[in-house]
């Protein structure tokens, strides 16, 4: 079986992203987005999916978190898309509930190529850390739609905002995980149309 891996860049006025994807990998993990609480959730994100991820930003912090966030979603999104391939012998589906601490979240995903994000996660705290909690949606939601990904969470139990984002990003890794195996059963696409 081939090592499902990609090399993806992107350079705008706001930010400049280098990203290595390894969906076969161990969890192993480089990170620099000048974040910190965003490096410690991509980290997370990186070792509960079994996920290779090495990630350099340069963006633009000095006016806010935001392009930076959202420019790493589009890119990691890409990734995904080409890293995956054709989906064919791919489970295609994944979902796991989370628990949290207290806190408790479901991620489900299709790896349809129609883009689609819903979410109810409403966070307690403006800010964890240097990142705005009002950037974790356009993370998800720029993941969604640059990997053509139908992504739903839902927050059954919230909670402190750390471990309502941590949640998030670990149940998304399983799901992602569990999406992209491979099935013996699964000769083609997983799909009566016959292509996603």
């Amino acid at each position: 079986m081939e090592v499902r891996k990609t090399k993806t860049e992107r350079e705008t006025k706001e930010t400049k992203i280098q990203l290595e994807l390894n969906l076969d990998g161990s969890g192993e993990s480089r990170i620099r987005t000048g974040i910190g609480f965003f490096d410690h959730m991509l980290e997370g994100f990186a070792r509960h999916g079994l996920f290779d991820l090495y990630l350099t930003v340069q963006g633009d912090l000095e006016v806010d978190c935001h392009h930076t966030v959202e420019d790493v979603g589009i890119v990691l999104g890409q990734a995904i898309r080409e890293a995956v391939g054709d989906k064919k012998g791919i489970r295609r589906y994944g979902s796991r509930i989370l628990p949290m601490d207290e806190v408790l979240v479901l991620c489900a995903l299709d790896l349809s190529g129609r883009p689609y994000y819903v979410s109810d996660a409403e966070f307690p705290s403006e800010r964890i850390g240097g990142l705005d909690t009002e950037t974790i949606r356009e993370f998800f939601y720029a993941v969604s739609y640059s990997s053509g990904m139908n992504l739903h969470f839902q927050m059954l139990r919230a909670g402190n905002s750390h471990h309502m984002a941590e949640g998030m990003f670990k149940a998304f890794a399983k799901a992602l995980d569990e999406a992209v195996r491979f099935d013996p059963r699964i000769r083609d696409v997983l799909s009566t149309k016959g292509s996603l």
